[in-house]
């Protein structure tokens, strides 16, 4: 029994282990996130942005925010572990073992005398007789007396400084930590052994696998689900509005989970009527529209109608009940645009080639749910050539703002940009109407917006010039500035209710053909993670080029530098397609602010293979998986808005110029493919 309740004392012990094992490193990745993320709270200083509440450090909301389930269950675990360290502290003193010697406050080896003095030392300070209290008589008896006894009968004194028991050898005893509860029935102590095994050791760690398996199978590593991933691809076309983009981005299976209730009927259809003019009806056959649209899948219609409330800013009508499928539609809505923007410039063409038209409208519906800007504010006007999207994400802009603006032949948003501070102040306070305070928001925003460059080089190493089927390098630098010096920041995004960091896409494509032949994500956030890429993508091209370890050490310096100073590295590899010259086009693309789009022509040209052996592999039909390319002349930036804007096209001109090619090559047979646009237009038709 007494071995029992040994093992007993033991329980809490074991459960201390099994809860700190996993406890204790979570905790630290949850706080090293939370120190993350502080840091990075660089945001907007305008009055919109204040008033919007996302970054305020109020008390309520600190509370708000740390009150959810994962950190209050964290929390409650550490409170039981904290009482498990108490109570097992507290445990190990009352269980101490029985040491005479430390009792009687003497060193092992010591004689008969000392032993006898130190005896009426302690006699004198606890016996009944000197001290009435009641706990100093126990001491006594249980443990003084025990202990002298143990010293001074010479065998008990022997066993003790021999094997550490006045008692002599003890046995080796095994036992289980459990409680003393499940062994004090009569019986049974063996079955419930053996449950207590079956469920801790097998069931347990078994409901754990399957709940986590069951959840890793549904979704990506980006917590997307795998329908969505699915849906987003064969939904995908090559030429798609960004109204159309609308269309498939809203097919979500995240989306299809939202709750639809019939209390949520009556403020739909107030939502529909104020947003009808965004979702591109007929108005010829409003009814049959308005028909149409209401048939489809209620989570789908729902959806779709409160993007066009964050779009229109008409978020402040919905229902309380509405207003937390708000959120969570926004709150889903970056990273399902990423992973679009991912199924738009996967390898689709027999050369591996994506599609740029998707790929510019789901990057233009980012921005517009970032900025809360209508998609029909795109669309090119009298006012600007760009459209009045831009104007309209500055705080205290309004379509009249833009009008009044626009007399003083301020007809782009760059025109304003380049404006002095002083011209640009009397323009807004006297020619638009706005206050000083309002002057001073715009100047803040404008102080945040980014300006990004792109220089990119195109080379086969250690090769002159680039050749069919070589395996070419693609280096790019993105450098990005902003008036008031800052690199990383969050951007002004007043109405959008959550933070959203600033990521920009590269793509290489040719235009024209519609096809991308390289993409990257890039970000300005994290400093550390961009020194450690380029360093490393630096050294392995310098190694790889024959480069000693002196040149190799300057030119990690200097990526260094140019990290530091405001820069990104973009480096892959591309496989040179058939002899020709090629006209391509880099695109950064922003997926927050408004009109920082920017690009860099590239004409490159390839030659026919003279040197010996393949560099690269070619498909079974003969064409070139991946294809890279030669810089021929010098890189010129432009803005992005001015010149591409025929690549946005409604569906049915797209349809009408693919219809009048199929029939030109029905009636002209088989031609063989030379010139690069009717090789791009057949790779669009597969």
């Amino acid at each position: 029994m007494a071995a029992s309740e040994e093992n007993s004392a033991l329980f809490p012990i074991f459960i201390l282990t099994i809860m700190a094992i996993p406890l204790v490193p979570y905790t630290m990745v949850k706080l090293s996130r939370a120190v993350s993320k502080k840091q990075r709270t660089i945001h907007c200083q305008c009055l919109e942005c204040d008033r919007s509440g996302k970054y305020k450090r109020s008390l309520f909301k600190k509370i708000s925010n740390f009150s959810t389930w994962s950190n209050l269950t964290l929390l409650l675990l550490w409170v039981v572990m904290i009482f498990l360290i108490y109570y097992t502290k507290n445990m190990s003193r009352e269980s101490q073992v029985f040491d005479p010697f430390s009792i009687l406050g003497l060193e092992p080896g010591v004689t008969d005398s000392e032993i006898k003095k130190a005896y009426r030392r302690l006699s004198i300070q606890y016996h009944p007789d000197k001290n009435p209290d009641p706990e100093a008589n126990k001491y006594f008896v249980e443990f003084i007396s025990k202990a002298y006894q143990a010293l001074t009968d010479p065998v008990s004194r022997e066993n003790f400084e021999k094997y550490g028991h006045p008692d002599g050898r003890q046995g080796f005893q095994m036992g289980i930590a459990l409680p003393q509860f499940l062994l004090d029935i009569d019986g049974a102590s063996g079955g419930i052994l053996l449950l207590w095994i079956v469920g801790v050791c097998i069931l347990l760690p078994l409901i754990i696998a399957v709940i986590y398996l069951s959840k890793s199978s549904k979704y990506t590593g980006n917590y997307v689900m795998h329908q969505t991933l699915s849906a987003y691809y064969y939904l995908m076309k090559p030429s798609l509005a960004p109204s159309k983009v609308m269309e498939v981005f809203t097919k979500a299976a995240e989306y299809m989970e939202i709750p639809v209730r019939r209390t949520d009927d009556e403020p739909l259809q107030k939502l529909f009527m104020s947003v009808r003019s965004e979702l591109n009806l007929d108005l010829k056959n409003m009814k049959q529209e308005q028909a149409k649209f209401w048939k489809q899948h209620p989570a789908i219609v729902k959806t779709e109608l409160l993007i066009q409330a964050q779009l229109t800013r008409e978020s402040g009508v919905l229902s309380p009940a509405l207003e937390g499928d708000f959120r969570r539609v926004l709150e889903l809505a970056p990273r399902l645009l990423e992973e679009l923007l991912k199924m738009a410039v996967i390898p689709r063409t027999a050369q591996g080639h994506g599609w740029l038209r998707p790929a510019v409208g789901v990057v233009e519906l980012s921005q517009c749910i970032v900025q809360a800007v209508p998609l029909s504010a795109r669309k090119s006007s009298g006012v600007s050539s760009e459209g009045i999207s831009p104007f309209l994400q500055l705080p205290h802009f309004s379509d009249a703002v833009v009008k009044k603006i626009a007399r003083k032949k301020v007809k782009s948003f760059q025109d304003l940009q380049e404006m002095k501070l002083e011209d640009r102040s009397e323009l807004l306070t006297q020619v638009a109407g706005l206050s000083a305070t309002d002057v001073e928001d715009i100047e803040k925003v404008l102080e945040m917006m980014p300006s990004v460059t792109v220089d990119i080089t195109c080379e086969t190493e250690g090769e002159e010039g680039i050749q069919e089927g070589d395996i070419v390098t693609l280096q790019a630098w993105v450098t990005l500035k902003r008036p008031n010096g800052l690199i990383g920041a969050l951007p002004h995004a007043p109405y959008f209710p959550f933070h959203k960091e600033e990521n920009y896409w590269v793509l290489l494509a040719d235009s024209v053909s519609n096809n991308v032949w390289f993409s990257q994500k890039v970000s300005f956030m994290d400093e550390g993670g961009a020194i450690t890429a380029a360093s490393k993508a630096i050294s392995e091209s310098m190694e790889g080029s024959g480069a000693g370890v002196k040149e190799t050490n300057d030119a990690v310096r200097e990526a260094i530098e140019k990290v530091k100073g405001g820069s990104r590295l973009v480096m892959g590899k591309l496989q040179a397609p058939a002899e020709g010259t090629y006209n391509l086009t880099c695109f950064c693309l922003c997926d927050t602010w408004i009109g920082c789009d920017k690009k860099s022509s590239l004409k490159v040209k390839v030659l026919k293979r003279t040197r010996a052996g393949t560099r690269g592999l070619v498909s079974d039909e003969g064409a070139i998986a991946e294809e890279g390319m030669e810089e021929e002349d010098e890189i010129e930036e432009e803005d992005y808005d001015d010149d591409y804007e025929s690549e946005y096209s409604e569906d049915e001109d797209d349809k009408k110029d693919m219809e009048e090619k199929r029939g030109s090559k029905k009636a002209n047979g088989s031609v063989k493919k030379k010139e690069s646009s009717s090789e791009e237009s057949g790779s669009e038709e597969e």
